[in-house]
């Protein structure tokens, strides 16, 4: 018997109810953990998040602890703010129109420096954390078939909307149980690289992939019913609900590529999509495996 056991027959020890409490949340877990084994998940991360070192390594341990129990993670990120602050040292100004960042070539070698520079940070925080993950971009193996994004009367550059994805490179590393961790560059037919929207990029990949959930994590706690106070979040929208909100203004700004990279994903196959804020430790695991969630999730009906 091991030393400090009690013996048959003694008085049981007082569990702390700290003790118990975790039980209850694995519990609760539980059916969620057999729901979605196996099952592909993609987690578009980005923003201003990505230079938070403590939020970005909650979201990283959550996808390590997806990848252990046995349900397959797929992250996409984005790396505005290190494209800005690239540029700046350049005394290269941004230019967006609609939320797209005008790519001229010089731009377009500054963006795949910071995707690649960002990639290769998050790979290296996954396998120090004890995670299993490999790199990607968009552009190699023709992952993201890519064409010049158009605006009558502008002129972006080098950006590009995705035309096809080859899902090819990321479920041979699902299979080895390995995190595909995705750098959105497509390249065109003529192979020409495009600076492509993270959240557009992370939404077509779902949508290949089949995926259970697609997740974006956000600086965001979701769609607010009232604007500006993150304390109220919606829980559960529709397809149809959602574009109301849009046409209402209550889904506006930043928040409106994200809803549209939802609704595209629904319409890809995927079964259920998420938007979360970063505020929230852990909340890609509250999301995915407590009963109430922390975001909102958008689903077809």
């Amino acid at each position: 018997m091991a030393e400090g056991r009690l013996q048959r027959g003694s008085e049981s020890p007082r569990i702390p109810s700290s003790i118990v409490r975790k039980a209850d949340v694995l519990l609760e877990a539980l059916p969620y953990l057999q729901a979605f084994r196996g099952k592909t998940v993609v987690v578009k991360y980005g923003g201003s998040a990505l230079s938070d070192r403590a939020k970005r390594r909650a979201i990283l341990q959550d996808l390590i602890f997806l990848s252990v129990a046995g349900i397959r993670p797929v992250l996409v990120h984005g790396a505005g703010p290190e494209i800005t602050r690239q540029m700046s040292r350049r005394n290269r100004p941004p230019r967006f129109v609609q939320g797209l960042r005008v790519t001229d070539a010089a731009t377009l070698k500054l963006v795949v420096n910071a995707m690649t520079g960002v990639n290769r940070m998050l790979v290296k925080e996954l396998l120090s954390l004890g995670g299993r993950a490999q790199g990607i971009v968009g552009s190699d193996g023709g992952l993201l078939r890519a064409e010049p994004y158009t605006i009558p009367g502008e002129e972006l550059g080098f950006v590009g909307r995705v035309t096809g994805v080859n899902p090819g490179p990321v479920q041979r590393l699902l299979v080895l149980g390995v995190i595909p961790v995705v750098a959105p560059v497509g390249i065109g037919w003529d192979h020409q690289r495009y600076n492509i929207n993270a959240d557009e990029a992370a939404s077509a990949l779902a949508a290949a992939l089949k995926a259970e959930k697609f997740v974006l994590v956000t600086d965001v706690a979701g769609v607010l019913r009232h604007r500006g106070d993150p304390r109220s979040p919606v829980p559960t929208l529709t397809v149809r609900e959602a574009r109301r909100l849009m046409e209402k203004r209550v889904i506006a700004d930043g928040m409106i590529p994200k809803a549209r990279a939802c609704i595209h994903a629904l319409r890809g196959g995927v079964r259920k999509t998420h938007m979360i804020g970063i505020a929230v430790p852990h909340g890609l695991l509250l999301e995915i495996f407590t009963d109430r969630g922390v975001g909102t999730e958008i689903v077809r009906r």
